[in-house]
């Protein structure tokens, strides 16, 4: 025999050995196996985790708590709407109260309606129906704020309704006359300091981008 016909044959047992032993460590393919993955199945998956209690948001954690109740609040809300912002809610509230309050003092609902709630226009026009009927009328003029902050936030994820409740400190000056123009109370230059606590509310998602005023209090 041939020196080249022997060196295949040693060849070829190698090759049939390596075979064997590939077979014996990795095995074959029985009924216990999982089946293989659809490729769609592969991608990696969106899991929805429940909304953080602002810890990386300084936009909620510069105004509440970070890990309070008002802080998961307003972080639902957020991933409800991702263009809110707490900042520009405050902007917004700031202006609202100046219009809101001053509305109310010179007895124009009328202007401000869209932006209270049925409860908080009834209890505004029974105020301002009462002054008119004891002929007293108020003179104001707004000066600022000195003070706002966010008291509590709050959302429910059924109903998707936020209320944000907040306190001002607002400086004004107001007078007060009587029916026959005298004044009973205060000054024109004297400036009042009036606290307020107001708590607005709306649908978050609700296409309507506006907050109504649902509460008052002192």
């Amino acid at each position: 025999m041939s020196s080249s016909i022997l060196q295949l044959l040693v060849l070829a047992g190698i090759a049939i050995f390596l075979i064997l032993k590939l077979r014996s460590v990795l095995g074959t393919r029985d009924g216990f196996e999982k089946p293989p993955v659809p490729s769609d199945q592969m991608r990696p998956r969106l899991v929805e985790t429940p909304p953080r209690s602002g810890a990386s948001d300084p936009d909620i954690t510069d105004h509440v708590p970070e890990g309070s109740s008002s802080a998961l609040a307003l972080a639902q809300i957020k991933q409800i709407e991702p263009d809110f912002s707490v900042n520009g809610f405050l902007g917004g509230a700031r202006g609202a109260y100046e219009m809101i309050l001053m509305a109310f003092q010179n007895g124009d609902l009328d202007s401000i309606r869209p932006f209270l709630t049925d409860e908080v226009e009834e209890s505004f026009g029974t105020a301002i129906a009462d002054r008119e009927t004891k002929g007293i009328t108020l003179e104001s003029k707004f000066s600022g704020i000195r003070e706002m902050v966010i008291e509590e936030a709050r959302f429910d994820p059924v109903t998707k309704f936020a209320e944000l409740t907040l306190r001002f400190m607002g400086e004004l000056t107001v007078v007060v006359r009587n029916k026959a123009g005298d004044i009973v109370e205060g000054s024109p230059t004297a400036i009042k300091r009036q606290r307020d606590i107001w708590t607005f509310e709306r649908q978050i998602g609700a296409a309507d981008p506006n907050w109504q005023l649902s509460a008052t209090g002192d």
